[in-house]
């Protein structure tokens, strides 16, 4: 099998209708701030224990077909001693990893930010890849203020992203390119699709430049909408008629796969404004999902409580939150469903 074909195999796999991605790569830290609210102490044994519970719930199958793991978790096993990126392929799910090592701040550029992890990347790529993970994700992240982010910091933002999605794509990885413009501040609605749209025009420049094949990428951006301090809220419908208007300006139509972050927003919100999104626009050229971490995750850890007694009802929580999220991205989400058995 050639790589291109290699590309085009997990590509299909993780691009289905009514399907979308578990983001699961929280950091130590992040994760620690996860467990914190549920007195939950964050362990090698805790953090294998709570992705055991995601990975082997009966049914998610169905809703999802790809997980991103944290690079932890690609050497941890279930209680039988079945590596856990085996457990997701096994129920044809495709393992993924997160590869970037973090955002700092940008030199000489105040306000804006980089993501590191460039050195050594095709070396370590090869080893995840040997522990069954079949592609990757970088992010970087773009603060809205009454200047940033700059030119600078969106230029070089979108070469970071298109020399990772290059690298990964040479060793036959399939590379998700997530751009997240953050929801912090009192930014409107309208200054969110300007960032947006100078952001997404600037990385498909690059990827182009870097010979990024557009058909064998997915897209992990933000919705458009307003700050979270900002003093109006958007409905779902703006928030999708927004975020269809920004990306019908700037992504391809080669690029298969759309798969919305959640960004702080709560599970509900999440699954409204990507139903809203679908059913606004149902003959998309892309496949218009989702790749929710907490949007997924937060109702499935409260359940759960860190109770090994707490499993089975924690497992139904996140069934019942993938599915609903599988309507969504067919646009037949209505929230009669969230108080639904």
């Amino acid at each position: 099998m050639t790589v291109a074909d290699e590309l085009q195999t997990t590509i299909e796999q993780m691009v289905q209708p009514g399907k979308g991605i578990l983001a699961a790569d929280e950091s130590l830290p992040t994760i620690a701030m996860r467990f914190a609210p549920i007195r939950t102490e964050s362990t090698g044994e805790s953090r294998r224990a709570y992705r055991t519970l995601l990975f082997t719930a009966p049914g998610i199958e169905d809703y999802i077909s790809g997980v991103i793991e944290f690079e932890e978790t690609l050497a941890q096993t279930t209680d039988e001693g079945t590596p856990l990126s085996g457990v997701l392929a096994q129920r044809g799910i495709v393992p993924g990893i997160k590869v970037d090592q973090g955002k700092g701040p940008l030199a000489l550029s105040p306000g804006d930010f980089i993501t590191d992890g460039l050195d050594g990347l095709a070396e370590r790529l090869q080893q995840f890849k040997k522990q069954g993970a079949r592609f990757a994700k970088w992010r970087e992240v773009y603060a809205i203020t009454q200047d940033n982010p700059t030119v600078l910091g969106i230029s070089a933002n979108a070469e970071m992203l298109a020399r990772y999605a290059a690298a990964c794509q040479a060793q036959g990885i399939v590379p998700i390119v997530e751009p997240e413009v953050l929801m912090d501040g009192d930014h409107s609605q309208a200054r969110c699709a300007e960032v947006t749209e100078a952001v997404q025009k600037e990385i498909f420049y690059a990827l182009h430049r870097h010979h990024v094949v557009l058909e064998h990428m997915i897209l992990k951006p933000n919705m458009v909408l307003p700050g979270k301090a900002h003093p109006v809220r958007a409905s779902a419908e703006e928030i999708a008629a927004m975020t269809l208007r920004v990306f019908k300006r700037t992504v391809p139509a080669a690029v298969p796969g759309i798969n919305f972050l959640s960004g702080g927003l709560n599970p509900e919100e999440a699954t409204a404004n990507l139903n809203a999104i679908n059913a606004g626009f149902p003959h998309a050229p892309w496949q218009l999902s989702f790749s929710y971490g907490r949007a997924l995750q937060q109702p499935v850890l409260q359940a759960w409580g860190g109770k090994p007694e707490n499993v089975a009802r924690a497992q139904q929580v996140f069934l019942k939150r993938a599915r609903l999220n599988g309507a969504a991205q067919r646009g037949e989400y209505l929230p009669s469903m969230e108080s639904s058995d």
